[in-house]
């Protein structure tokens, strides 16, 4: 822990307290101000400041904060300590007192939090889980300490475990710059190069894998099925095409044209008769009973002198 002060905490138990309200039911806190005000620039900048000088506030609120992290904050705030978690659930209430520890400006609070988080993996022998590095991620800026530690951490398991997890894997595709991170977290190690594999020199295990053999008739087969199925293909096409262009005998009388009148034998007769008056019609214009050069009907046959 921190634990080295420049000033004992019976000198800065004094007698002007102040009222904090915690949280959206308004939790109520009196503590020493001189004491918060040692630890926190954040609450120095509200109680002693210019601007507050004239009112003289004594409380502030703080509603978007938790009860339990700030509870564990007053703890640390008089005994300069924190509980030691005891599962994996508990480091959510660190997690919670970090962020608060930043916001209120505490480095001796950060640096207290690192350890405890800090310790519990190592003594757990685990690694941050992704929601907690999700989580820290998403409320410190870069050049933050957890964040920095949490990284480190989570580089190590993917050096040292074999494959990435499915989830890491995931998370890692979305989110360049955790991925990114990581790799600098790599390289600030400084590892020495005769310990880090070199593709150059030796294939890596993925290329050992390769059965040359194996790989060629395996692709060999794959080709031969390909050029099988695609011979049945175009004959089943062809069966197809085949089906489609027969041709009926001609002998066929069921396939023989028809004539398109649906008229009966009756109705066909009646019809040529009456185109054979309208023939005997028009051939009586031409009649003989007028003949030229005054002749008769009883003179066609003779010659006139």
């Amino acid at each position: 822990m921190s634990g080295v002060q420049e000033k004992q905490l019976h000198e800065l138990l004094s007698r002007s307290m102040v009222d904090i309200y915690v949280g959206p039911e308004n939790t109520h806190w009196i503590l020493h101000e001189k004491l918060l005000c040692y630890h926190s620039p954040f609450f120095r900048k509200i109680f002693y400041s210019k601007a507050n000088s004239a009112s003289r506030t004594q409380s502030f609120g703080l509603p978007d904060e938790e009860d339990a992290p700030f509870k564990t904050f007053v703890g640390w705030l008089y005994s300069s300590s924190l509980p030691v978690p005891r599962e994996e659930a508990d480091l959510g209430v660190c997690f919670d007192l970090y962020l608060m520890a930043e916001k209120f400006e505490i480095p001796g609070l950060v640096a207290d939090v690192l350890q405890v988080v800090r310790e519990w993996y190592k003594y757990s022998d685990s690694y941050p889980g992704l929601r907690r590095v999700q989580y820290i991620y998403a409320n410190t800026e870069e050049g933050s300490p957890m964040r920095h530690m949490l990284v480190h951490a989570v580089a190590r398991m993917m050096v040292i475990e074999k494959g990435i997890p499915a989830h890491w894997d995931k998370a890692l595709r979305k989110n360049g710059q955790l991925a990114v991170d990581i790799i600098k977290a790599i390289q600030d190690w400084r590892l020495e190069e005769e310990v880090v594999p070199d593709a150059r020199e030796e294939p890596a295990e993925a290329e050992e894998l390769v059965d040359v053999e194996q790989e060629t008739q395996k692709l060999d087969e794959e080709a031969e099925q390909e050029i099988d199925d695609d011979v049945r293909a175009e004959r089943a096409e062809e069966a197809d095409d085949s089906e489609d262009t027969v041709v009926e005998s001609p002998t066929n009388e069921s396939k023989r044209p028809q004539p398109k009148s649906k008229q009966s034998g009756k109705d066909v007769g009646q019809d040529l008769k009456s185109k054979d008056n309208g023939l005997v019609k028009d051939f009586k214009k031409f009649s003989l009973k007028e003949m030229p050069n005054e002749m008769t009907n009883a003179d066609y046959g003779t010659l006139r002198a």
